[in-house]
């Protein structure tokens, strides 16, 4: 049991569960975005999908594992960074003698990360805990969710916010993906350029796709 902790406490095992809780996150932001597709389609598709959601008796343990997911890899990343900083106090002896140079997203990770918390807490007490409207489908009365987001929207500097933080999201995870593979140790000369074009694109993808929501929305207050 001893040996057991001791090996749990190491770098090593660290960096993989941040890496395995990364790539859990990275699955929750396709899948978030995906919801939030629907809103192209029309206000009944979104609510509709959205009320199903907000119904089902598993949301709030979903939401609780969501939750832990992110406080862990959160913990882990700072646990990561502050051993990082004690092992390897002359970051410029570690870029340029061991030939391995930080790139714009590996070094700003703390940052981005840090901004995507803030925004996290201003998105969920915005919209989470926003106004409540309701709509009626088939007999069914549901919170308009439609409704709520085009109107928050239609502020400039909330549309400016949401894509600040989701240009923060394309920046973490354009690196966090790769790292995380890295951590892992799928490390291979075979799949590396791979893994790495696809993590930027993977980054691209979450930017331009969450950035897009709050534009239709800010262009639709204008109909």
């Amino acid at each position: 049991m001893s040996y057991l902790l001791k090996y749990v406490k190491t770098s090593i095992v660290k960096k993989q569960l941040m890496a395995v809780t990364g790539l859990l996150l990275s699955g929750f932001l396709l899948t978030h975005m995906a919801g939030n597709c629907l809103i192209y389609i029309g206000p009944e598709f979104f609510n509709t999908y959205a009320h199903k959601l907000i119904s089902n008796p598993f949301i709030y343990v979903a939401e609780a594992i969501l939750a832990l997911i992110f406080l862990a890899h959160s913990a882990l990343a700072i646990l990561v960074t502050l051993e990082n900083k004690a092992a390897r106090p002359d970051p410029y002896y570690v870029s340029v003698h061991s030939g391995r140079g930080a790139t714009f997203a590996s070094s700003t990770m703390p940052i981005t990360g840090i901004i995507l918390l803030t925004f996290l807490i201003w998105h969920v007490v915005s919209l989470k805990f926003g106004a409540h409207y309701e709509a009626t489908y088939n007999g069914v009365v549901m919170r308009d969710l439609h409704k709520l987001v085009i109107e928050y929207f239609q502020v400039e500097w909330h549309v400016g916010l949401y894509i600040l933080g989701m240009a923060a999201a394309g920046l973490h995870v354009s690196h966090g993906f790769w790292s995380a593979f890295q951590s892992l140790g799928v490390n291979h000369p075979k799949y590396n350029c791979c893994i790495h074009f696809i993590s930027k694109a993977y980054g691209i993808f979450v930017a331009l796709g969450y950035s897009a929501f709050p534009i239709y929305c800010y262009l639709q207050g204008g109909n």
